[in-house]
């Protein structure tokens, strides 16, 4: 859970809430509860002010983590697009046609990389 609400806090420190981004959890092993969820939606929630926030690609395959991140979408992701995947290679298409959208070209992708925590 601390891993998670620093990285929430770098985000804001960094500037980097207008970015897109996409968090892999395919090998997450995560044993939080109902008030650790809360805690996280009450964090985004407060993070609303930094406007605008980017859209968010969520990535899972555990059926326990897929859950988990439904409910986090539903606490905090308010006013920016986010959406679920099962494959990172999905995820990352979908932010790339967002970027095309907005009339951005989405960044070069090295050949083979699909892993990383943001994009």
């Amino acid at each position: 859970m601390a891993d998670i609400l620093t990285y929430f806090d770098t985000l804001v420190v960094e500037n980097a809430m207008p970015y897109p981004k996409l968090f892999d959890a395919t090998q997450a092993k995560a044993d939080l509860t109902d008030d650790d969820i809360m805690t996280m939606g009450a964090r985004v929630s407060a993070y609303a002010l930094h406007d605008p926030r980017g859209p968010l690609a969520l990535v899972a395959k555990d059926e326990h983590i897929v859950n988990f991140l439904r409910r986090f979408m539903n606490l905090g992701l308010a006013r920016r697009p986010a959406m679920l995947f099962r494959r990172v290679e999905d995820a990352q298409r979908w932010l790339d046609q967002i970027a095309i959208e907005d009339g951005l070209n989405p960044p070069p992708r090295p050949s083979g990389a699909t892993r990383g925590a943001g994009a």
